[in-house]
């Protein structure tokens, strides 16, 4: 017992706790709702989905519903254990994900666990109760999975088993066969320029492009079959969901937020200059690839995290050794006292205690949470008094519609923002915004009855003027407006 409170130890365990309670957090993802209904739909129905069947303005429409297992899951745990549960498995997905970037990152504890701590911070803004979850700790353990090949290039083989589950979870299964492509890319290079073992390295790259073909072979493998080819490669193209959806677009840097992220950036391209360490081709392809993606779109951070994370652990390492400074984190391992025991297992308890109240306290807020981001006492109203539809809804809201009010009312929109389509998205965007001459054309194409949009909408503040609306329920959040004649 007095083994299991060595300050080295405890500082594992302290990391992980940390993780745990910095990726528990109420539930406001605006999709997460209508993951939950098709969950639920799916295990009632014990089918799939193939076309849409929550919308009035894509009725029947192609829908590759590439979340579903994440959806079945997402549903059961809720319904076995609530709004708790499925915040704590998040947040133990987020902590697996962060634990096995730790083991990654090479070094002292000490230097790992700071970077891992200092991307997780920089990963933050992407986290939640959410299937892109399920590609982060499954993108962790591939590149774990990559890292441990070179000295045992046979776990490769656990990739085609990792993309069967994966592309059923999420498209992000596409985040794999790319990190397979960069490494194999990456060594090849090293390969063409004499930095590996030929007779080593040509096996392990032959190795390693079967793997990438067999795993390729087991994309098909799921109920959309070829068709989970396209869907990514759609989804990044998408020039609407880049203009219209906030973690699609560039991070801003103006925003307190992305500050830690940005720090991160400009450490990994300034670090290799000032550390004795190297980076391989495969290392500075990653780095590359993976920034760039990040630039490219917040929700891509994490990723970036994933890739830099044990490379700035490794940099920092070198340079402490380089400056005779290891010294400072290299102590021996001595013998744990038993007032050491003692102070230790104080400090753990007291940790363990904390991280239950604050749990707690991160569940006790989500009602509040839900009606503070969610239009709560605008759905209790709609579905007392029942105005007609058609209605148009406000984009982040659709998700919540269909949790609530599905079946009675059909939504206009909502965050499967790839069913929908950009010329879709751009008409939608032009009503709300009441843009162009034909901003009306929308509302009379589909017929709409009621307007449920946030009060400061422009289409709301136009309609608001006419004799044709008239509001039958306003408050911070929302309004109401039912068509007159």
């Amino acid at each position: 017992m007095i083994e299991f409170l060595h300050t080295r130890r405890l500082f594992v365990i302290i990391l992980v706790l940390g993780l745990f309670i910095l990726g528990a957090r109420p539930v406001t993802d605006p999709d997460v709702w209508w993951h939950l209904r098709t969950g639920q739909l799916i295990i009632q129905n014990h089918q799939l989905f193939h076309a849409d069947p929550y919308s009035f303005t894509r009725p029947g429409e192609p829908w590759v519903d590439h979340e579903w297992l994440s959806q079945i899951i997402i549903y059961g745990v809720y319904r076995v254990a609530g709004w708790g549960g499925l915040i704590a498995g998040f947040a133990a997905l987020i902590t697996a994900a962060y634990w096995i970037l730790f083991l990654r990152s090479p070094g002292r504890p000490f230097v790992a666990g700071v970077m891992t701590v200092w991307g997780a911070l920089a990963s933050v803004p992407s986290w939640g109760v959410r299937p892109q979850m399920f590609t982060l700790v499954l993108a962790s353990v591939l590149l774990l999975l990559l890292d441990r090949s070179y000295q045992r290039p046979n776990v490769l083989w656990w990739t085609p088993v990792l993309v069967l589950i994966w592309v059923n979870l999420h498209a992000g299964y596409a985040l794999g066969i790319a990190l397979l492509a960069i490494f194999l890319v990456g060594d090849a290079v090293e390969l063409a320029f004499g930095h590996e073992d030929a007779a080593h390295s040509g096996a392990r790259l032959r190795t390693l492009a079967l793997v990438l073909a067999t795993s390729l072979v087991a994309v098909p493998l799921n109920p959309y079959g070829m068709a989970m080819y396209r869907y990514p490669l759609q989804t990044l193209h998408s020039r609407a969901m880049l203009a219209y959806i906030g973690e699609w677009a560039s991070p801003d840097f103006h925003q307190p937020r992305y500050l830690i992220v940005l720090c991160m950036m400009l450490t990994t391209m300034l670090l290799p200059v000032l550390s004795p360490r190297r980076l391989r081709a495969r290392e500075l392809l990653l780095l590359a690839v993976t920034m760039y993606a990040a630039l490219r779109s917040v929700r891509h951070i994490p990723i970036y995290v994933l890739a830099a994370t044990p490379l700035l652990s490794a940099l920092v390492q070198a340079r402490l050794q380089a400056s005779g400074k290891m010294g400072l984190f290299a102590a021996p391992a001595l013998p744990l006292s038993r007032i050491k025991a003692v102070v230790n297992g104080v400090l753990l308890a007291g940790l363990i205690i904390f991280v239950i109240v604050r749990f707690r306290y991160v569940v006790g807020r989500q009602a509040e949470a839900e009606s503070k981001e969610f239009p709560q006492a605008a759905v209790s109203f709609l579905a007392t008094t029942r105005p007609p539809g058609p209605l148009m809804n406000h984009y982040n809201w659709g998700g919540y519609f269909i949790w609530k009010l599905y079946p009675d009312y059909k939504v206009y929109i909502d965050g499967r923002a790839d069913l929908y389509g950009d010329s879709f998205l751009d008409e939608f965007g032009a009503a709300y915004q009441v843009k162009g001459k034909s901003w009306r054309a929308p509302l009379e194409h589909y017929g709409v009855r009621t307007v449920v949009l946030p009060p400061d909408a422009p289409l709301v503040i136009v309609l608001q003027t006419t004799s044709a609306w008239r509001a039958i329920f306003s408050d911070r959040q929302t309004v109401v407006l039912t068509k007159t004649r």
